[in-house]
């Protein structure tokens, strides 16, 4: 299997892991299946995502998804996050291979699930934002 040169170096020196102080959302997303169990913190100020970080358990697309997620997000508004995919995640990363796309998935879910968490929280609420749902097995 393949890896980007990209996908390397974010899973070797992945950016922004740990908790998150002062995070006001958080998100958990996993598949019990696979193993791979991401979860995000933002801190949003003034609806700006003033950081992000991450703790990911699993395999190195899973890491790196998770890495480049938390970069992509840093100092965008709520609404430019909302627009920030799976695709955009891979891209980022310069591709993934086939069989690893579904970490990416994970890794735009996880934002998701925590701009939810933050949607709570604060009362604010997020044009286009849907109520996170469990995963669906599938293969790794």
């Amino acid at each position: 299997m393949e890896y980007s040169e990209k996908v390397m170096e974010h899973f070797m020196n992945p950016r922004n892991v740990g908790e998150l102080e002062g995070a006001n959302g958080v998100g958990t997303v996993g598949n019990a299946q696979c193993g791979d169990i991401m979860r995000v913190f933002l801190k949003i100020e003034n609806g700006v995502v003033a950081d992000a970080s991450f703790k990911t358990f699993g395999c190195g697309a899973a890491v790196a998804t998770s890495s480049m997620a938390t970069e992509l997000v840093k100092g965008k508004t709520i609404a430019e996050v909302m627009e920030i995919t799976n695709k955009a995640v891979t891209d980022a990363l310069d591709g993934l291979p086939a069989v690893k796309k579904h970490c990416s998935v994970l890794a735009e879910e996880a934002v998701r699930s925590a701009l939810w968490d933050y949607s709570q929280k604060s009362g604010v609420a997020i044009d286009g934002l849907e109520e996170p749902k469990e995963h669906a097995p599938h293969a790794h």
